[in-house]
């Protein structure tokens, strides 16, 4: 049987910043026909590929989780509780536990089945948009993904909207301020007024959140800013058209206009009956996967790790995840799941 630390190392030691996947790629498709799954790769675009893994019969339940990781790659290493490297909670070490779990239900016999590992989950969740059509008539019943959730099931995650914001302005010497129009000092006006408004409640989601990550201009210190631009995110607790009408207004009151869009709404997950659970703030591949079944969220590790200069997963929650995915599959297949 494979050891799922083990595997989590070698799978950590392989850079996969997402759009340079095809390494890890190769690791795992060769790792899973050892296992004994017979791998189909789903061409996602040139060099990057999905895995998809079925058991015999027919998968009511797909195991799915993510190897791409965000910036900057760094190796593994480990102390007597913890395996660290960029990766290890999110989600190399959740994809470890899987196929370890994924092994057990093989050599038990258990099919109907599958496993899906997917690239581009960072970005743009370029890999389940595509795995959501290649598998639209699959009939699966349930799709459980695997993000870090402090080993419990999430019952519900927040939404998201990313938008590109441009500022126009009028050019002039710096000396001379007064003929010219900065577009920085306009995104700089408008920034001040997102930062102070209320983008919404919900009971069970608690509040809406906004971060400008990225500010740009191509200006000079000695020219007034003839154009600006900036980068925002919304964690939402409603329609996400709603927040990008809401946004539209203000940006607009400071000469500004939404380039490009892209979000969806919060989404409502299963979470067993009897099991902790929680509600989570970030995004994940599930509003992309519909076509899959009803979405469970669970994995170890915190996000608060995840993206992090020193991300880790306890090595205690990453074999014990094992017992709950295999669990977790053969409940679902003998229809003893229920709701909280």
């Amino acid at each position: 049987m494979t050891d799922a630390i083990k595997l989590a190392r070698e799978l950590i030691r392989i850079p996969s910043v997402t759009e340079s996947e095809l390494e890890v790629g190769q690791f795992l498709y060769e790792m899973l026909r050892s296992v004994g799954f017979s791998p189909v790769r789903q061409e996602v675009a040139p060099g990057r590929f999905n895995l998809f893994a079925a058991s015999a019969g027919h998968p009511r339940v797909v195991l799915c989780s993510h190897f791409d990781t965000v910036p900057p790659f760094f190796p593994p290493f480990e102390d007597a509780t913890h395996l660290y490297g960029r990766g290890s909670c999110d989600a190399k070490g959740i994809i470890a536990a899987m196929i370890v779990a994924a092994e057990r239900l093989l050599r038990d016999q258990v099919g109907d089945f599958a496993l899906l590992f997917v690239v581009g989950e960072e970005t743009d969740s370029a890999g389940a948009k595509y795995a959501n059509r290649e598998l639209a008539h699959l009939g699966s019943e349930f799709v459980i993904v695997g993000e870090p959730t402090e080993s419990k099931f999430a019952r519900a995650s927040k939404g998201a909207l990313t938008c590109a914001v441009h500022f126009d302005g009028v050019a002039a010497h710096s000396a001379y301020p007064e003929r010219g129009d900065s577009a920085i000092l306009k995104m700089a006006a408008a920034i001040l007024e997102l930062y102070d408004t209320n983008w919404g409640e919900d009971e069970s989601l608690g509040k809406a959140t906004v971060n400008v990550g990225v500010v740009r201009s191509e200006g000079k210190p000695n020219v007034i800013a003839a154009a600006a631009g900036m980068d925002v995110m919304f964690r939402t607790v409603s329609d996400p058209e709603q927040i990008l009408e809401r946004l539209r207004q203000i940006v607009s009151s400071f000469g500004g206009r939404i380039t490009k869009s892209q979000g969806n709404a919060p989404m409502f997950m299963l979470a067993p009956a009897g099991a902790p659970s929680t509600v989570v703030a970030f995004n994940t591949d599930i509003p992309h996967l519909p076509n899959l079944g009803r979405p469970i969220l669970f994995g170890p590790g915190s996000i608060l790790d995840a993206h992090g200069p020193a991300e880790k997963i306890a090595k205690s929650d990453l074999t014990a995840a094992v017992d709950v995915y295999d669990r977790l599959v053969r409940d679902i297949l003998a229809r003893r799941i229920r709701e909280q």
